[in-house]
């Protein structure tokens, strides 16, 4: 945005590429995106698999931005945290459901747990009811049934509380490696769960966040540090990333899912349709961002 400060133009497809006095974002306007056009280059003339490329392109170097990321809180932490039982808290209500000293937790409710990450997350998403752990104990695979938490409560949705710790691994290649792989993979689908859970209700719109709210948490991670900004940063790019991938109108996701119905009917929905649905979209959106925004402002001011 602002000023342009330089451009040039390939003498090979004619796109012009420039750069702005500020840098904010980035904005891609394709000829033949939204209308007819003769240039052979243009999007609309593309084969079906070449535009859902392009169309996917954005938010897949959104989601590779977010693994970046991840890469960089692991290789800022000072150690990495294993999934070894190492101390429980004063009164921990697993310890006495079965849960000892030394217990490596490989599965949580049938559900892998290969990092610590992991753990935290199925407690604290289903810790509210009893769980089944599978843990490597002495060696040899133990299952432990009905494993009892804590619950506490956060803008009236209910946790599971974390009520032990864990042994300290140093970091490797290795093991660098795979925190960042498995962060990045629990991160996706946390993130996808989350979507489920206020469609579903399990959590309401107060708790959705635009870009007030993610400026102010933003501002506030980076007051505790550089650690705490980088996993943020890393969960709001995947999670752009993914929010632009969903089946919507006005978003990536929209127009890909326009472009496989051409895919299997051979011929392609009516411009004209296609257009009016993804203004509708638009409008949508920005009427949803504007609530948001509006709720922002009004819990700082509160």
């Amino acid at each position: 945005m602002g000023p342009k400060l330089v451009s040039k133009r390939s003498e090979k497809t004619g796109i012009l590429y420039s750069l702005r006095l500020l840098p904010i974002g980035g904005y891609v306007a394709m000829v033949g995106e939204d209308e007819e056009s003769d240039n052979p280059n243009a999007f609309c003339n593309k084969k079906v698999w070449q535009r859902i490329i392009i169309s996917a392109a954005g938010s897949a170097v959104n989601i590779a931005a977010g693994v970046i990321l991840m890469l960089c809180f692991i290789l800022a932490s000072s150690a990495i945290g294993s999934t070894v039982i190492a101390e429980f808290n004063e009164n921990a209500i697993s310890s006495s459901c079965g849960l000892e000293l030394g217990d490596r937790i490989i599965e949580i409710n049938g559900k892998k747990t290969p990092i610590w990450n992991n753990v935290i997350y199925e407690i604290s998403r289903d810790g509210t009811e009893p769980m089944d752990f599978l843990v490597v104990r002495d060696g040899e695979k133990t299952f432990i049934e009905d494993v009892r938490f804590g619950i506490e409560s956060e803008d009236g949705i209910d946790y599971g509380e974390l009520d032990f710790k864990v042994k300290r691994e140093e970091k490797s290649f290795v093991n660098v490696i795979k925190h960042t792989l498995h962060g990045s993979l629990l991160t996706v689908r946390m993130i996808w769960e989350s979507l489920f859970d206020l469609i579903s209700g399990r959590i309401g719109f107060e708790s959705v966040s635009g870009p007030v709210g993610v400026t102010t948490t933003i501002g506030n991670a980076a007051k505790t540090g550089l650690y705490s900004l980088l996993y943020l940063c890393s969960i709001i790019a995947m999670n752009l990333g993914i929010f632009n991938l969903l089946p919507l109108p006005a978003l990536d996701g929209g127009r890909i899912f326009f472009q496989l119905i051409e895919l299997i009917r051979g011929r392609p929905v009516n411009r004209k349709y296609e257009g009016m649905i993804h203004l509708a979209g638009i409008l949508l959106l920005l009427l949803f961002m504007l609530l948001i925004t509006i709720k922002d402002i009004n819990g700082l001011i509160n």
